[in-house]
C-alpha cells in the first residue's frame, strides 16, 4: 500500500508531536536527542509540506494552534501504535533475556511497576525484572541497578539521563477528615489542619513556608521517610500530604486542598549508566517505562 501524495514522513511528524507534547523546540530537542536548529526545522518542513500554521511564535514560547491540535491527535495515535510495533518486534528477539534492575521511589515503585511488569512479560517473556524501592542514586552507581526513575537529574557524568514529561502534585486530605474537621477555603485555614511530613519535618516546614503556609513542627502530628507509608495514614485520615497528582486521582477517598493554590511541579527522569544503556534488553525495559510514564501522566 502507498503512501497517499504528501504523505509527512514520520520523522517530520514525530517532532511536531514531541513540540506539540513539551511546549518548545527545546525541550522537544532533548527528548529526541536533537539539536533545537534540527528539530525546528523538521517542524517548519512539515508546516511547508501541509500547507498549515502549526505553532503560534511568541518570541521563545510557542502556542499550538487548532489545525496543530487536530493533527497532534492523529499523530499521538500514530506514535502510539508505532511504539507497540517497535516493543513487539525487539520482545522477539532472541537475546533479549536475562536480569534487569529498576530502581524507583516507593510511590512510582508501587503505583507504576505493575503493569510496566506486565507488559515486559508481554513483550520480552524471557527478561525478569526485580524492583529496588529507593530514592538513592547510588543504586545505579554502585551497579544495584540498571535503570532509576528519578524526580532530581543526576550530575554524575557517567550516567545517561532522559526528560520523559513534567508532572503536577497537589496536597491532599480524606474525605473524612474534611468532613470532620471542615474545608479549608483559605491558606490561612490549612494551619488548622493536622499534617503529615514525608522525611524531615523542619524541612517540611521550611518547603511549606515557601508556599507561603506559614506551619510549625507541631502541626506535623505523624512522619515517615516512606511515601507509600505516608499516604497510606493521609487516606486513613491523620493529616495532609503531598502527592503526585496521578496516583492521587486513582485514589477516591482523598480530596486536593486549594489545588489552585497549592500546586507543584515536578520532572521524570530516566537514569542508565551510559555503556549498557545500548543493551537491547535494558534498551527495551527503558522505553516501556518511558511509555508507561508518560501514559500516567497524560
Amino acid at each position: 500500500m502507498k503512501n497517499p501524495p504528501n504523505s509527512p514522513d514520520w520523522g517530520l511528524l514525530h517532532a511536531f508531536l514531541a513540540t506539540a507534547e513539551t511546549g518548545s523546540f527545546s525541550a522537544a530537542a532533548r527528548r529526541l536527542g536533537l539539536t533545537q536548529p534540527t528539530l525546528s526545522r523538521q517542524v517548519a518542513a512539515l508546516e511547508e509540506q501541509l500547507g498549515l500554521l502549526l505553532f503560534e511564535r511568541h518570541g521563545k514560547r510557542l502556542s499550538i494552534t487548532e489545525a496543530g491540535e487536530e493533527l497532534c491527535a492523529h499523530t499521538r495515535v500514530m506514535g502510539e501504535a508505532a511504539e507497540r510495533v517497535a516493543l513487539t518486534a525487539s520482545g522477539q528477539r532472541s537475546d533479549l533475556s536475562g536480569h534487569i534492575r529498576i530502581t524507583a521511589s516507593d510511590i512510582v515503585s508501587a503505583h507504576l511497576m505493575p503493569s510496566v511488569i506486565a507488559t515486559v512479560r508481554k513483550v520480552a517473556p524471557l527478561i525478569s525484572v526485580e524492583i529496588i524501592a529507593s530514592n538513592d542514586i547510588s543504586n545505579l552507581m554502585t551497579r544495584e541497578a540498571d535503570i532509576a526513575v528519578r524526580h532530581v537529574r543526576p550530575e554524575q557524568p557517567e550516567l545517561v539521563a532522559r526528560l520523559i514529561c513534567e508532572a503536577k502534585g497537589y496536597f491532599y486530605a480524606s474525605t473524612e477528615m474534611l468532613d470532620r474537621t471542615g474545608r479549608p477555603q483559605s491558606v490561612n485555614d490549612l494551619t488548622k489542619l493536622d499534617w503529615l511530613a514525608l522525611g524531615n519535618i523542619d524541612q517540611m516546614v521550611d518547603y511549606m513556608a515557601g508556599m507561603g503556609v506559614p506551619l510549625s513542627p507541631e502541626h506535623f502530628r505523624a512522619s515517615s521517610e516512606n511515601g507509600t507509608v505516608t499516604w497510606e495514614m493521609t487516606k486513613a485520615g491523620l493529616g495532609v500530604s503531598p502527592m503526585d497528582a496521578s496516583v492521587a486521582k486513582t485514589t477516591p477517598q482523598v480530596e486536593a486542598l486549594l489545588p489552585s493554590v497549592l500546586e507543584v511541579t515536578f520532572p521524570y527522569w530516566l537514569v542508565s549508566h551510559r555503556e549498557i544503556h545500548t543493551s537491547p534488553r535494558i534498551r527495551l525495559v527503558y522505553d516501556i517505562l518511558a511509555e508507561a510514564i508518560s501514559a500516567d501522566q497524560a
